[in-house]
């Protein structure tokens, strides 16, 4: 809010140049916003997709928590009037690289009770598919078929 008063008086003073740069500084910041709440729906979606590679099922609540993580990714991502997107394929791979740890010691949490640490839980999948998983559906949407 501080900075649209500060903006609102650049205008008024004829500060053009302190308008604009306010401006850039605040589509930064919205851009910023968008990718981090991107960055919280990568993670939900991998951890249940860790739940379900680990424990070998799945339940209602998590496929519906990886659909919606998946839907919000989508709606998340796409910018306004159709000028591109925040996050692109290369940026999606880096983030899920990035989420997986800490989604996994939150999925070790729940997984199996919290019977085991990140670590074991960790040694117990197929890291590389779960992430090509999370990528596919985050480029090609949730499969209908899995509801």
């Amino acid at each position: 809010m501080e900075e649209i008063l500060e903006l609102r008086r650049s205008v008024e003073e004829g500060r053009y140049n302190d308008a604009l740069m306010l401006i850039g500084e605040m589509e930064e910041m919205a851009k910023d916003d968008k990718i981090n709440k991107i960055k919280s729906y990568i993670t939900v979606l991998l951890i249940h997709l860790i739940k379900q590679h680990a424990e070998q099922h799945t339940t209602r609540s998590w496929s519906l928590s990886i659909e919606n993580a998946v839907d919000a990714i989508y709606e998340t991502n796409g910018r306004r009037k159709g000028s591109g997107t925040y996050m692109d394929e290369e940026h999606f791979r880096q983030t899920i690289d990035e989420k997986f740890l800490p989604a996994l010691k939150r999925a070790a949490l729940e997984a199996f009770g919290g019977a085991y640490t990140a670590k074991q839980l960790a040694a117990m999948l197929d890291t590389e598919a779960i992430k090509a998983q999370a990528l596919d559906y985050i480029l090609n949407g949730y499969p209908e078929s899995e509801d």
